[in-house]
């Protein structure tokens, strides 16, 4: 029976305390310094991208007028690839953005 208690107690003060969270960039040191890295990382990645699209295409061309399939195909699958990457990088904040607040509606 004092188990039984005991297991009682634990499940109402869980139940009792919240744990709350807003997260904020401003709230450590270096969160600032953190956002701006964030900020050129995703710059330079666009760059590559853009990088990749741009000899993608060519090599695409290059293989759809000689004739030569596996070139062609790799460069369609590199500008494909590129674009891809280029929306996921866009797109990253908003889908961080989604799952966090979805995960903040379970309960």
């Amino acid at each position: 029976m004092n188990v039984l208690a005991a297991t009682a107690a634990i499940a109402s003060n869980a139940l009792m305390s919240t744990v709350t969270m807003s997260p904020n960039t401003g709230d450590l040191p270096g969160g600032q310094v953190l956002q701006s890295l964030t900020n050129g990382i995703a710059g330079w990645a666009l760059m590559f991208a853009l990088v990749g699209l741009v000899v993608g295409a060519a090599a695409w061309a290059f293989g759809a007028h000689s004739q030569n399939y596996h070139q062609s195909y790799v460069g369609r699958r590199t500008v494909l690839v590129s674009g891809l990457a280029a929306l996921l990088i866009g797109a990253a904040p908003a889908i961080v953005n989604f799952f966090f607040a979805t995960g903040q509606k379970v309960h």
